[in-house]
This record gives C-alpha cells, sequence and structure tokens, in this order.
C-alpha cells in the first residue's frame, strides 16, 4: 500500500509503500515475549512490526530482526513517540533519536506521535519536531495515532507535511466513518488496531454465525473486515499459532457477509480513546 504526505499546496511528498498487514506487539514488554514472537511472525511471512516506545520493547524487536538474518529494508517498522514525551520540538527530537538507537536501526519506517499532546500548545513544536525528523531521513514517513477529526482539522494550520497515517482503534463494532473519512481526506491511510476489540468481541455470537458460514475463525473475520475496508491491519499475539492463524485470514473472501459484518457496528471502544479529546 502507498503512504505519502500532503503539503500545504496540495502536493504529494515522501511517498513509501508500506505492508498492509503487520504485528502488534503491546503488553509484550518482558524479557523474550516480544522478541520470540516478533520472530514467530517474521518466519510466518510477517514484513510490518509495530512497537512504541511506550511498549518499551523496542529493543526486543530490533534484537528480533538482527537474529532473523534478514535484510533492514525488507521489514517494515513502525513505532511512536509516547504522550508524555510529546511536550516540545527538542524532546520529540530526542526520542526519535533514542528510539533509532534501542531499534538499533539507521532509520525507522513510520513515526507516528502516539496520542494527542495533551497540551495543545506543545502538538505544533511537537509536529515540527517530527517533520525535521522527516527531513533529516531518520524516518521514512511520519503519522499520528488516536488523532480524532478536530485534531487532524487543526493540523491544517501548522503542519508543513500532514500525516500519512492515522492509527486508530477499528473494527467491526468500531467502524467510525467520520473519522475514517476525515483520515482519509487528510491525505492520510486509517490504520486499524485492537481489530478484534482486545479480545472483547472474539465470542460474539453474531461473529461466530458468521464465521462458520464462511467456513474460518471469528478472529480472522474480524481481521479480514479491516483489511478489506483498506486499513492497514496489525492484530497482536504473542500466540505463534494465532499469529498463523491472524496471517491466514488475508486468504479468505468474507464479501457475500460483508451487509452482516457490517451490521454489527455498536460504536463499540474497548480502550483507550484520545479521539474525543480537545
Amino acid at each position: 500500500m502507498r503512504i505519502s504526505h500532503r503539503t500545504q499546496k496540495g502536493e504529494e511528498a515522501y511517498p513509501t509503500e508500506i505492508p498492509q498487514f503487520g504485528l502488534g506487539v503491546f503488553l509484550m514488554a518482558d524479557d523474550g515475549d516480544c522478541k520470540s514472537s516478533v520472530l514467530a511472525a517474521l518466519h510466518a511471512g510477517y514484513n510490518h512490526i509495530d512497537t512504541a516506545s511506550m511498549y518499551q520493547n523496542e529493543r526486543d524487536v530490533g534484537r528480533a530482526l538482527k537474529e532473523t538474518g534478514i535484510e533492514r529494508s525488507s521489514v517494515f517498522i513502525t513505532t511512536k513517540l509516547r504522550r508524555g514525551d510529546a511536550v516540545g520540538y527538542e524532546e520529540a527530537i530526542e526520542q526519535c533519536k533514542k528510539s533509532l538507537e534501542l531499534l538499533d536501526t539507521d532509520y525507522i519506517d513510520l513515526y507516528l506521535v502516539h496520542a494527542p499532546p495533551v497540551d495543545p500548545e506543545h502538538r505544533a513544536p511537537v509536529w515540527k519536531a517530527m517533520e525535521y525528523c522527516l527531513e533529516q531521513g531518520w524516518v521514512k514517513s511520519i503519522g499520528v495515532s488516536n488523532y480524532g477529526v478536530a485534531h487532524l482539522d487543526a493540523m491544517k494550520k501548522y503542519a508543513n507535511y500532514m500525516p500519512s497515517v492515522n492509527q486508530v482503534e477499528y473494527n467491526p463494532w468500531l467502524q467510525r466513518p467520520h473519522l475514517k473519512q476525515a483520515t482519509e481526506d487528510a491525505g492520510a491511510k486509517l490504520m486499524a488496531y485492537s481489530p478484534l476489540a482486545r479480545g472483547k468481541k472474539v465470542a460474539d455470537p453474531k461473529l461466530g454465525e458468521i464465521a462458520q458460514r464462511l467456513n474460518c475463525t471469528p478472529a480472522q473475520v474480524a481481521i479480514k473486515f479491516c483489511y478489506d475496508q483498506g486499513c492497514i491491519t496489525i492484530p497482536k499475539s504473542s500466540n505463534p499459532s494465532r499469529i498463523v492463524e491472524n496471517i491466514a485470514s488475508l486468504n479468505i473472501d468474507i464479501s457475500s457477509e460483508m451487509d452482516a459484518i457490517i451490521a454489527l457496528e455498536e460504536n463499540y471502544v474497548s480502550g483507550w480513546d484520545p479521539t474525543t479529546e480537545p
């Protein structure tokens, strides 16, 4: 999938290709857990790993990549600037350098602001720092996470380059049409985290019925829905068999059940949601 940044003049800048499917490694901070999960994913054919400074496992992601011997250019790495560190221009630049060091890499493929900085006065300088990191070549693309419609609209006043990606919770029970449209209108792609609503909806009986008709697992239905909606999709798992099951969802045709899946919408937010903050 192609991502890029829209300039103030409406031109495309810094285009790059991003694998539309990847592994999320949230809550894998324990030594060895993240590394083994990344190794299992790379072995299963994944080529996109989504981490964050807040997850405290960037070092393990880097170690796993080194251990496989896979060329750096063959694996796409997304990481994020922790919200608590998004407090100013210099601070954001230093955190980018720290992530590069922990990942033990010369560049980051996609660097995201993990959530809108708590103080609105910090949002413009933090984004200017992200743009600086992009221009230095330390990162290939920059974006945001957990930004709502109002946050994206405000960026138009201070961004030289609009974000290439907006990563938010998205799944059959939380389809966010207005936010998805606002993201696309800004020239960005939606990246879906928690495609399984943090596991809280996998036992949904309606989802189970759909999966039975499709002869696949409920989790595969939810993941493929996000993917087929054009979202970059990053299900999290530390279970090797589940990691394989998740990527196998890409081979499933859910088109015959799309109406039934769309009908699962209930504006269900399973966790943290800064998109609605001022």
